[in-house]
Parts: structure tokens; C-alpha cells; sequence
């Protein structure tokens, strides 16, 4: 982690506020390295997160056995292993929606006229996931009132310039440098 800054008791600040942040939302052990510039002078702020790797996405198959019956109109799930059943009764609310899932047993959810194949189903994707909480610890802690942000995710690394005035092309530049010596480290 480094903090570039033109005063350097600036920069101490900011990677306290870092630390702390990551701390707060359980980010320490995920987040692989972070890089800021901050020059209250211009006024910007740029922050790059390399994120550690995660693992693959959880589809339906991997917990559960599924099959669809055309004569009732419903897909029936037999869940294997119930660890995923949270996530999996929260995407089918999305997909479906949630007067259309019932769950007689805890082991068995069934999806009336269903409008979605569940083949390849992803329930979980702990990448995304993952990002959800960088994007949450970021907006943390850029600083108040830096309201223009532009924005580049890719892989593993998410990054942020802000500041309070018109974007300018040389900040925009200055982020994607800091991006391509990350992906060298």
C-alpha cells in the first residue's frame, strides 16, 4: 500500500483512513495491493485496488438437483447441501420472484411456472461479491464532496479518479499508469 501526496502528513492520514476502512468492511486479507495519489491542490484523488483472486462462481449443480415437470408448470430443487440455500432462495426472489418459490421442506424449494432455465445457474459469484465490498470500502473513503468519478474495473483491479471539478485528461492518464505499473507488480 502507498499513499502519494505532496504532504506527506496528508498521506499519513489517508493510509490510516485506509487501514481502518479495510478493517471495517473485512477487506485486509482480500485486497492484495492499494495504490493512492492524492493533490487537494488540483484538486484530485485517485485510488487502485488489486484485489486478491477468489474462487469460481457457485452454479445450482454444484449443491442441488433440479428437474421440471411440464405437467405441474414447476421446477423442483432438491438441495444437497444447504449452505448455499440462502443464496439460492434470494436469486430465485430476483429471477423469479418471491410469490412464486415456496419451500415445503428445508431440503426442497419449488418454483412455480418457472420463467427462467436453471441450468448453469449461478447463485453465488464470490468475485462479484468481493467487488460489491471494494466499491462500498472506496466510496468510504474518497473525500467528501468529490462528486466526479471516473471509473475502470477490470479482472482484479478496480480504480477511481475524483475530484470536485471538470475531469481532466491528465488525471484520467495518471490512473491508468498507476493501473499498468500494478499489473506489472
Amino acid at each position: 500500500m502507498n499513499v502519494e501526496c505532496y504532504d506527506p502528513e496528508g498521506a499519513a492520514v489517508y493510509e490510516m483512513i485506509l487501514q481502518q476502512v479495510l478493517q471495517d468492511v473485512q477487506l485486509t486479507r482480500s485486497v492484495k495491493d492499494v495504490q493512492i495519489y492524492a493533490d487537494p491542490r488540483e484538486p484530485v484523488f485517485i485510488i487502485v485496488v488489486k484485489m486478491e483472486k477468489t474462487s469460481p462462481p457457485i452454479l445450482l449443480e454444484e449443491f442441488a438437483e433440479y428437474k421440471y415437470d411440464k405437467k405441474a408448470n414447476e421446477a423442483f430443487i432438491r438441495i444437497k447441501d444447504e449452505k448455499y440455500l440462502p443464496a439460492l432462495l434470494k436469486k430465485l426472489w430476483e429471477l423469479e420472484g418471491r410469490n412464486k418459490i415456496h419451500q415445503p421442506s428445508r431440503m426442497e424449494v419449488v418454483v412455480d411456472d418457472p420463467q427462467h432455465t436453471m441450468a448453469g445457474m449461478v447463485v453465488t459469484d464470490p468475485q462479484q461479491d468481493l467487488k460489491k465490498k471494494v466499491y462500498d470500502a472506496l466510496f468510504r473513503i474518497i473525500p467528501e464532496g468529490f462528486r466526479v468519478v471516473d471509473h475502470y474495473s477490470e479482472d482484479e483491479i478496480i480504480a477511481l479518479t475524483c475530484t470536485d471539478e471538470l475531469m481532466q485528461e491528465k488525471w484520467i492518464d495518471k490512473s491508468r499508469e498507476i493501473i499498468a505499473k500494478m499489473r506489472s507488480d
